[in-house]
């Protein structure tokens, strides 16, 4: 059995190597201007001058995924609900979220920006990434319910709806909880690209004003704003999961 330290370390380890990799192929040059090297980019982030810059786009990306976690969520939670409760509808619900997932959100984008205009795309894309997931684990953690306990709950004459709430629901939080973690970065990139359909601010805009202009510290600032961001709420819905594993696995 792994000490409970060892997965932390070899975390750490393995971030130290990618960290210490990276500023070594940037000083280097050995992938030419495009990869500068991590202290750089680090001194480009701390510059005071571009503090407000980067707050406002954080805030604004943040702003946009959250709504758009929220909405996933939700949607997807009870589209699996209503699914799983009514059996005739399960593979209908199936094909319908697998074909709207199919679709390249790019062409998507478009379609709400005529909708609802710019600051749409970008909740709307983060809210159909986090759906597909949710439904997903949702649908997966509700069959984890053992046959006997359907039995017992079958012969005390409960309904679906009591089934649902009292036993399917509970057995699905580890799977669910799980979907929320994936979720996190799936919001996150969903953000990104909506932004850079129109929207007037945001790491996504800051990212394709760099790579338009060629700024490569600011392409990279952004986007490690973006990984440490994505990382943070990664890791506490890791914590979460291992937490809701303990109380219902």
């Amino acid at each position: 059995m792994n000490a409970p330290w060892q997965r932390p370390l070899l975390g750490a380890i393995g971030l130290g190597l990618f960290l210490f990799a990276w500023q070594y192929i940037g000083s280097q040059k050995l992938l030419g201007s495009t990869w500068p090297a991590l202290d750089t980019v680090v001194a480009y982030l701390a510059d005071p001058v571009r503090r407000d810059l980067f707050g406002r786009a954080l805030a604004a990306s943040f702003r946009a995924a959250g709504i758009g976690f929220a909405i996933g969520c939700i949607a997807g939670l009870l589209f699996a609900a209503i699914a799983w409760t009514v059996p005739m509808l399960r593979v209908g619900a199936d094909h319908t979220t697998a074909v709207i997932h199919a679709i390249p959100q790019v062409a998507l984008a478009p379609v709400f920006i005529i909708v609802g205009g710019p600051e749409l795309a970008p909740i709307a894309i983060s809210a159909l990434n986090v759906f597909f997931l949710l439904y997903v684990a949702a649908s997966s953690g509700f069959g984890a319910s053992s046959r006997a306990h359907h039995d017992l709950f079958a012969v005390l004459g409960a309904s679906r709806l009591q089934r649902l709430r009292r036993l399917d629901a509970p057995a699905a939080l580890p799977s669910i909880v799980s979907g929320l973690k994936l979720a996190v970065p799936a919001a996150l990139v969903g953000t990104l690209i909506g932004e850079w359909f129109g929207a007037p601010r945001g790491l996504g805009v800051l990212i394709l004003n760099a790579m338009e202009n060629f700024q490569i510290p600011l392409l990279w600032s952004a986007v490690v704003l973006t990984l440490i961001a994505s990382l943070s709420l990664y890791a506490l819905c890791g914590l979460l999961e291992r937490t809701v594993e303990a109380r219902f696995q």
